[in-house]
């Protein structure tokens, strides 16, 4: 029996699509439309490029954290197509907007009452405490010797502009231009050698020359602040700004969560590399 033309061209191109959508698969089905191994190919290849490394660089395991946030990304953009925030065949430049207005419209701004500020203010003391803080000035040399005499001289000094003086004509520091101005330090922000003396001196005393690898260092403390409790009045609305974005961000995540429970996903097609 022969099979008519007609019908042996339209078998031809079928078996042609089946072929080349075997080689390209489907890795996310949504509202009709596909993005394919292909699309996630160059989206990889792209990163490997911005990254400024050789294609094929990035290993599985980075492989596999790119592929679901390309999943969720073109699915949030089916998803801003379906509803009529983004035309059929729209540049790629429109995309980020229009899913950024998916967002907004689908996860309005959420409201935090007072008795839920109230709560984590309760729950969590310890994260509404000001270190306690010290402002310092340094003159920084090479010897021992050097350090004795710079301390010297401060402690005759009457003037309190001589550290100024002194670091910008003498220290080694990154800071002798701005006098030995170093800033204001927190616990854990200083090697230990410095923070043991900073933090042991009154405001405005001069330590004693303290070693380490970068040479000897008399400090300054210029001001000290001691740690305080921030008052729940003054903190009432930086808790609220804190409640507000983590609702918003849960309630995101609820969305973008919903939408990839409607997608049909073929992961182990996307994490098999194309032979092309």
């Amino acid at each position: 029996m022969r099979v008519p033309a007609s019908l042996a061209g339209l078998l031809a191109a079928l078996a042609l699509v089946v072929s080349c959508q075997s080689r390209d698969p489907a890795i996310l089905r949504l509202d009709g439309e596909s993005v394919r191994r292909s699309d996630f190919e160059r989206y990889v290849a792209d990163v490997e490029a911005r990254a400024g490394g050789p294609r094929g660089s990035v290993d599985p395991e980075v492989r596999r954290g790119l592929l679901d946030a390309f999943l969720e990304e073109r699915a949030l953009v089916i998803e801003a197509r379906h509803r009529g925030l983004l035309a059929k065949g729209a540049p790629r430049a429109d995309e980020a907007a229009a899913v950024t207005k998916l967002i907004a419209d689908a996860v309005p701004p959420p409201e935090v009452t007072d008795a839920e500020v109230e709560a984590w203010h309760a729950a969590h003391p310890e994260e509404l405490l000001v270190p306690e803080r010290v402002t310092l000035r340094q003159v920084l040399v090479s010897t021992k010797n050097e350090a004795r005499d710079v301390r010297r001289r401060l402690a005759k000094a009457r003037d309190p502009r001589t550290l100024d003086t002194i670091a910008r004509a003498q220290s080694k520091g990154p800071e002798a231009a701005v006098g030995g101005f170093m800033g204001t330090f927190e616990r854990g922000q200083l090697p230990p050698e410095l923070e043991a003396a900073a933090f042991s001196l009154p405001a405005g005393a001069t330590s004693e020359p303290v070693q380490t690898p970068l040479g000897y260092h008399i400090l300054r403390v210029e001001s000290r602040q001691a740690a305080r409790e921030i008052p729940f009045e003054e903190a009432r609305e930086r808790i609220r700004d804190r409640l507000v974005r983590e609702k918003r961000a849960a309630a995101q995540r609820a969305f973008v969560a919903d939408v990839m429970a409607r997608a049909r996903v073929n992961h182990e097609a996307a994490l098999v590399r194309s032979r092309s």
